[in-house]
């Protein structure tokens, strides 16, 4: 079982994402320092007061924006491939642990599914006017390059993360953009409604 070197954060990283993460801890600096150096991935894990998750992503630090004189970084990271945290272990100035990769059966999407999520992806970039670009047609990993272009709670994308079934998870996904969907639409009825008069009809 190989050894990896974690990052915990109250964020989470899905594969295919990329996000911007700015390093100013010492031990951290070591260890995206050690990513760069050797080309090696990292352990992106999410973590809050419950303390660590099970199923993480690793990261490849894809780009780096700033070097600071102090050492501090900032970088943009992509997720790769899941992992399930076996066992924390010790040695080392930020954290590690014991993993195996995430394994997930041969289980495509109903097409039906998918093209709803398409669909609802259109319509939420149509409604919030977000400049967004469509994940490309056919991905292997729809569900998460379609979430990963949506700023979801960490733990609706941990959700989604710990799913080991494509065709499950853009079903899941497809209902998280409908309730985003009527949100939107609800808050610009809303606005709408203020805009016409000043006044909000709490009766609906």
């Amino acid at each position: 079982m190989p050894e990896l070197g974690l990052f915990p954060l109250g964020i989470v990283l899905l594969p295919t994402e990329q996000i911007p993460l700015h390093i100013f801890e010492d031990r951290y600096q070591e260890l995206i320092g050690e990513c760069l150096d050797e080309e090696r991935e990292f352990g992106l894990i999410y973590a809050d007061d419950d303390g660590l998750r099970e199923i993480g992503t690793r990261a490849a630090v894809t780009e780096v924006l700033d070097r600071f004189d102090d050492g501090r970084l900032n970088v943009v990271v992509e997720g790769r491939e899941r992992f399930r945290l076996l066992e924390l272990t010790d040695g080392r100035t930020f954290q590690t642990g014991l993993v195996e990769p995430v394994e997930e059966p041969e289980d495509p999407a109903e097409s039906a599914d998918a093209d709803r999520a398409l669909e609802l992806f259109r319509k939420l970039v149509e409604l919030t006017g977000a400049e967004v670009e469509p994940p490309a047609v056919g991905a292997d990993q729809l569900s998460f390059e379609l979430a990963g272009r949506f700023e979801f709670a960490p733990e609706l994308k941990q959700r989604l993360l710990q799913i080991t079934s494509e065709r499950e998870r853009v079903k899941v996904l497809a209902d998280l953009l409908e309730g985003a969907a009527r949100a939107v639409e609800r808050e610009h009825e809303v606005a709408q409604r203020a805009a016409s008069n000043g006044k909000v009809d709490p009766r609906g």
